[in-house]
């Protein structure tokens, strides 16, 4: 069987649909990645973790002032997404934003939002259907 580039490039592209897709089609949870409350300029690498039940992948803003410090991922109940908790940390009162998603791994970084990943998956379905 003689492939061609193409080919290759929307059986990619399929790999990695199902590779996001399957977990979430397999069962309830949703898996997302975790960090604890850190300050931003600390790296920590993420860690998969898998939601309970009715929890959503969330990603958390830590704001003194104007200043964005803190950060942190990981579950949380959809009534609990969207609102704003002060923390006291080391000292210091932090306002944290809490902004949840609802597919696998969709708290990987910051600035992902719904367009994003709503726009990847209609390129991936474009090449698909043009095999």
């Amino acid at each position: 069987m003689n492939l061609t580039r193409p080919n290759m490039l929307q059986l990619l592209h399929i790999a990695v649909l199902w590779f996001h897709l399957l977990p979430s089609l397999l069962c309830d949870n949703l898996r997302c990645y975790y960090s604890p409350v850190l300050e931003k300029e600390i790296s920590f690498e993420l860690i998969v973790t898998e939601c309970p039940p009715d929890e959503l992948c969330f990603k958390a803003d830590g704001r003194y002032g104007n200043y964005s410090a803190l950060s942190a991922r990981g579950c949380m109940a959809e009534k609990d997404c969207s609102q704003v908790h002060r923390l006291r940390l080391k000292g210091i009162i932090y306002t944290m934003s809490y902004a949840c998603c609802d597919w696998p791994y969709c708290n990987s970084c910051l600035n992902v939002t719904a367009k994003l990943a709503i726009t990847v998956a209609l390129v991936t379905v474009a090449v698909i259907a043009g095999l």
